[in-house]
């Protein structure tokens, strides 16, 4: 039976290309897989692309394709990513001018394009597409004109085709993680689009290998002080049977761990309703599926179901949301924790005096509070170091910097042994997001394969 052994690549923008490196070298591999973005990473894309319109993709892919595209030349090795971003087309183009200063002939990298929707919203709307929030009904206009961009998750269909152009680079802008994981396989074993059993199969390999080190020792609430050498952390390898079923493991020789604790952890990441894991390409039921121990390093994966797509994509869009400013200054051992809070009182009182207008105020004790919020309780022990941070969002850039001022005085001003002064911090522009459906006809009638060869 044909078998295909995939590799995750990256988690995330800005995730170590060294696990990918050992991968491409020695993990047997015919593609290796980079999921670069999140809603978050989209919001910073497109602050890079606002101020550089020849940007906006993920600035690694530049190492990304220095390190790789030589394997891609000698092995055969395939990558696919969705580095593009805001703009997938500026990332093809970095692409082909690493491939040329390498030296590097008959290469070609396919971008997928269309993803991109805001120059259709007012269209969608003069047709009465509702683009209400997905969540609770809200109705766009509340933020209409402050969208700044769109996009639709999309699904591996233009992945597909971009292979079967022979790509041996497919770079797009917003897809789903396990669509990028799900592409080869459709394209290798000719999985047919309604073949919903082994989509499912397909997307929960994909699932797993999305986080990149998350389901290899990474990130693990287990016995995480028994997972191995993981300053050499071995990213997931997959070797999947065409009928869906797939062993995961990693690169032999490589730190971390996988077993079916750490994949078990994987397996229910972002899963809300198991028995309807809703993406483009299928509606996985992760209810029955079973992990089982094949070995050192490996784990069987088998019973995932699916059903029939949605008729719907769903598209993000982010909107200019006010600014951020922010200060912080940390306090010392004795009486730390107490310090802080008077420097609190201290600063929202001067905030009342001067007027600022804020939308939102949020408090954090760094070393107290600021990760288990008010599920923190008081220490027995007085703190040896305490921080503070008070941000507050407001509706204008000239407001948020009127935090940072009141920070300085607290240095001869306020509570004994202020250090670690970071107070007058720039303001930045924050992004809101806005989630909605839309029927998927009309986001996948727009998409584009445009292949270049260099």
């Amino acid at each position: 039976m044909k078998k295909i052994r995939i590799g995750a690549g990256q988690g995330f923008y800005g995730d170590s290309i060294m696990p990918a490196i050992e991968t491409a070298k020695r993990g047997g591999v015919q593609y290796i897989c980079f999921d670069c973005l999140a809603e978050l990473t989209l919001a910073i894309l497109q602050k890079d692309r606002n101020k550089d319109p020849s940007k906006g993709y993920a600035k690694d892919i530049s190492t990304t394709m220095r390190e790789l595209l030589p394997y891609v030349k000698e092995k055969g090795l395939k990558i696919l990513t969705n580095a593009g971003g805001m703009n997938p087309l500026g990332a093809q183009q970095e692409t082909l001018r690493i491939a040329a200063e390498l030296g590097i002939e008959g290469l070609k990298v396919a971008v997928v394009t269309g993803d991109d929707v805001i120059d259709k919203l007012q269209d969608w709307d003069r047709q009465g597409i509702p683009l209400n929030h997905m969540e609770d009904g809200r109705s766009i206009e509340s933020i209409r004109d402050h969208i700044v961009f769109a996009n639709a998750y999309v699904g591996m269909g233009p992945i597909v085709k971009a292979l079967q152009q022979e790509a041996d680079i497919v770079i797009t802008g917003r897809t789903t993680d396990s669509a990028l994981f799900l592409a080869p396989l459709v394209y290798e074993f000719g999985w047919q689009p309604d073949d919903w059993g082994r989509l499912a199969q397909g997307i929960l390999m994909g699932h797993l290998m999305e986080c990149s080190g998350q389901a290899a020792g990474g990130n693990f609430s287990g016995d995480w002080q028994s997972v191995e050498d993981l300053h050499n952390i071995g990213f997931p390898v997959a070797e999947v049977q065409e009928d869906g079923e797939f062993v995961l493991t990693k690169t032999e020789g490589t730190g971390g761990l996988v077993s079916v604790d750490t994949v078990k952890e994987q397996l229910l990441y972002e899963i809300h309703d198991p028995s309807s894991y809703t993406t483009p390409d299928v509606v996985l039921d992760v209810s029955e599926v079973q992990l089982q121990d094949a070995g050192a390093n490996q784990v069987r994966v088998t019973g995932a179901r699916g059903s029939q797509r949605p008729d719907t994509l769903k598209v993000v869009m982010g909107y200019s949301d006010g600014w951020l400013g922010q200060g912080i200054c940390g306090y010392s051992w004795p009486d730390a924790l107490a310090k802080v809070k008077a420097a609190d009182r201290i600063i929202r009182k001067q905030i009342e005096r001067i007027g600022l207008q804020y939308e939102e105020i949020r408090t954090d004790y760094l070393g107290y509070n600021s990760l288990h919020g008010p599920l923190a309780t008081e220490p027995a022990d007085d703190l040896n170091e305490v921080y503070l941070r008070i941000a507050v969002r407001t509706r204008s850039k000239t407001q948020a910097e009127k935090l940072g001022r009141l920070f300085p005085p607290l240095m001869l001003s306020g509570p004994p042994a202020l250090g670690g002064f970071l107070g007058m911090m720039k303001p930045r522009e924050l992004l809101g997001m806005w989630s909605c459906l839309v029927p998927r006809e009309i986001v996948e009638d727009g998409l584009q394969v445009t292949v270049a060869e260099v």
